[in-house]
């Protein structure tokens, strides 16, 4: 039997769900019996535990440092201060790696792994390579380009760097060039090269069409309108939704139709307003055939999410790399990226100069971005069944195909 450490990065929920779904295609591609061991902390910790009940002995919570929320994305005042200062019951920085480095080597000195995968997490990746244990590092950036506002950070990128490549093997989760959609957040230099494998993209599977519809599912058929997605940790989808409340206010946006997925666990959310401002239950607002002009909703159910993305005209997103993915490579629809971070910048402004979306920084932009959409929509298609066709979607079966054959050659 092999012994199998899974470490994910908290930081917001892409991690996750790769790593989900890497280790769904994982199981099913070994012959041998195998233990996985997860380590994570706070949201993904709980997520591990309602997904592995029977496991729960398995799935420890190891406090990996991240960074303090802010208003709309991570602080870096407070970050900084919590170098050598306690914020938010946060210990300084100093101590929490520390503290988290001496768990992560207490667990692999107990485990004796013979495998380690890490998306996210570097101090495993040390702790593997100190060890001499077979390491894969799952990634969609390593030193991405920064901006002049962020250029402060490059000596702490390198650093990252430095530590990702310590893998036996990178494995980035996007299609291979030139169709490498994070392709300005790698920047990988030759000697690293040698260890990386393009995979592809850690796509959801198909799901079986249930044989009755959603009253959402009932409302939104024969629709123009746009998707607009809310992800990430709290501040990431906290700031998504200010930007966007800022455009629903403009009164170019007074007759254009947009269902809200706020990716938050709370039914109080579901809800839809009609062209006269009132508010609605979905069930009532199907049952009265209300004109709607907004759906929000909490969380989509996986059919719900199939039928929005194949309805709706365009997606608005913050820039992430797992749902831009899906996006424009599964379901071929452009988009228009409104970035926190500068690595959504990047993937976004990728996209724009592949002609599969839009950059928009600005409120105004996202108003002229959904315009140029609409009135140039065969362009944007074009591009997109381009890039649709060379997109690479079995990253999470690719990626355990390779983890086999790095156990394999332990035997």
């Amino acid at each position: 039997m092999y012994k199998i450490g899974e470490f994910i990065y908290p930081w917001g929920s892409g991690h996750y769900s790769r790593m989900m779904r890497f280790h769904d295609a994982f199981a099913n591609n070994m012959k041998d019996k195998i233990e996985v061991h997860f380590s994570s902390k706070d949201h993904v910790f709980e997520k591990l535990l309602r997904k592995f009940p029977d496991q729960k002995e398995r799935i420890h919570n190891i406090l990996m440092p991240t960074p303090i929320d802010g208003k709309n994305g991570p602080s870096v005042s407070l970050s900084i201060l919590n170098f050598l200062l306690p914020v938010r019951e946060n210990p300084p920085l100093v101590n929490q790696i520390a503290d988290y480095l001496r768990e992560e080597r207490k667990l692999y000195n107990k485990e004796k792994f013979d495998l380690v995968i890490n998306d996210g997490d570097m101090g495993s990746n040390i702790l593997a390579k100190n060890r001499e244990i077979p390491s894969l590092f799952i990634t969609n950036q390593y030193r991405p380009k920064l901006y002049k506002s962020r250029s402060y950070f490059y000596p702490s990128l390198y650093f990252i760097a430095k530590q990702i490549a310590k893998a036996d093997k990178i494995i980035v989760a996007d299609s291979p060039p030139p169709y490498t959609l994070c392709d300005l957040n790698l920047n990988f230099n030759k000697q690293v090269m040698k260890k990386v494998t393009y995979v592809g993209h850690f796509t959801r599977k198909k799901i079986a069409k249930e044989d009755s519809s959603s009253d959402l599912e009932k409302i939104i058929e024969n629709s123009d309108f746009g998707y607009w997605m809310r992800t990430g940790n709290k501040s990431t989808n906290d700031g998504t939704g200010e930007r966007y409340e800022k455009v629903f206010h403009k009164n170019e946006m007074k007759n254009e139709k947009r269902i809200i997925s706020h990716a938050r666990d709370d039914p109080t959310i579901d809800s839809v307003l009609s062209r006269d401002g009132k508010r609605f239950s979905i069930s009532e607002a199907y049952e009265k055939k209300i004109d709607w002009i907004q759906i929000d909703v909490g969380f989509l159910s996986e059919q719900e999410k199939e039928k929005v993305l194949n309805l709706c005209k365009y997606a608005v997103v913050n820039g992430s790399h797992t749902v831009m993915g899906e996006i424009l490579g599964g379901k071929s629809k452009p988009i228009i990226g409104i970035p926190i971070y500068d690595e959504h910048e990047n993937n976004i402004k990728w996209a724009e100069n592949k002609n599969l979306g839009i950059l928009a920084k600005k409120t105004n932009q996202v108003i002229v971005g959904i315009q140029k959409i609409k009135e140039k929509y065969e362009d944007f298609e074009g591009s997109l069944s381009d890039f649709s066709h060379n997109f690479v979607s079995n990253g999470a079966e690719n990626t355990a195909k390779i983890a086999s054959e790095m156990l394999e050659e332990k035997r």
